[in-house]
C-alpha cells in the first residue's frame, strides 16, 4: 500500500485499532440514551419489541463500525487479519477444550447455573434468539480487541508467547463491566475471561479464521 511505504508501523498503531474496537462497544450506550428518551422508559423495563429494536440497531452499528476498524487497521498497519496461521498440534486442540471447560465452569458458578439455559428460561425463544445474535456481534468486536492488542504488545515486547491481547481485553472490556453492570465481581470475572479468550487466540496460532468462532463461542457459552 502506498500509504505504508514511508510509514514506520509502531505498537501504538495497533493499540489504537484495539481501542477503536473497544470504543465501538460504547456505541450501545448512545443507542440506549436515545431509546430511553424516545420510549420514556428505562432499558431494564423495555418491552419485547423495544428490546428487539435495541438489539437490531446495536448489532447493525457494531458490525458496520467493526468492519471500519478492520479497514483502518489494514490501512494504517498493513496487517492482514485473515492471514492463515500454522497447523495446530494435538495438544493445542486439547488445551482449547480445557479453555471451554474452565470457561463454562466459571460461568456456571457466577450465574448459579448454565448461562445459556438460564437466559433461555428467562428470555423465551424470541428474545433469546435476538440476544444471541447480539452476542455474536459483540464477540466479533471482542476478537478485534484481542488481535490488535496482541499485535501492539508483540511490537513493543518482542514476545509472541504471552496472551497480551487477552490482557488488553481484560483491562478494557473486562473492567468496564464494573461500571456498566455495577459489580466489581462481574468486572473481575470478565477480565479473567478476557485473558482466557486471549490464550485461545494464541492456541490457534493466531489464525483469525479459527479464532473468531472459538472466541465468540467462549464468549457466548
Amino acid at each position: 500500500m502506498k500509504y505504508m511505504e514511508n510509514k514506520k508501523v509502531t505498537g501504538f498503531d495497533y493499540l489504537w485499532c484495539a481501542l477503536y474496537a473497544f470504543a465501538v462497544l460504547a456505541f450501545e450506550l448512545l443507542v440506549v440514551a436515545v431509546e430511553e428518551s424516545m420510549f420514556h422508559v428505562d432499558i431494564n423495563n423495555f418491552t419485547v419489541t423495544q428490546n428487539i429494536i435495541h438489539w437490531m440497531i446495536t448489532i447493525s452499528g457494531w458490525i458496520l463500525l467493526g468492519i471500519l476498524v478492520l479497514h483502518i487497521g489494514k490501512r494504517t498497519t498493513g496487517f492482514d487479519i485473515w492471514e492463515r496461521g500454522s497447523k495446530m498440534l494435538p495438544w493445542q486442540y486439547l488445551t482449547i477444550v480445557v479453555c471451554f471447560v474452565v470457561n463454562i465452569i466459571a460461568k456456571y458458578l457466577a450465574w448459579g447455573g448454565f448461562k445459556v439455559v438460564r437466559e433461555w428460561n428467562s428470555r423465551g425463544p424470541l428474545l433469546f434468539t435476538f440476544q444471541y445474535i447480539y452476542y455474536l456481534a459483540e464477540g466479533f468486536l471482542v476478537s478485534l480487541i484481542i488481535v490488535f492488542g496482541q499485535k501492539a504488545c508483540e511490537k513493543w515486547f518482542h514476545n509472541e508467547k504471552i496472551p497480551y491481547g487477552g490482557i488488553v481485553l481484560g483491562l478494557t472490556w473486562g473492567l468496564a463491566h464494573i461500571f456498566t453492570k455495577g459489580s466489581l465481581m462481574v468486572g473481575i470475572l470478565s477480565a479473567v475471561g478476557g485473558f482466557l479468550f486471549g490464550a485461545a487466540y494464541l492456541l490457534v496460532n493466531k489464525d483469525y479464521r479459527k479464532a473468531l468462532p472459538i472466541i465468540t463461542l467462549l464468549f457466548i457459552l
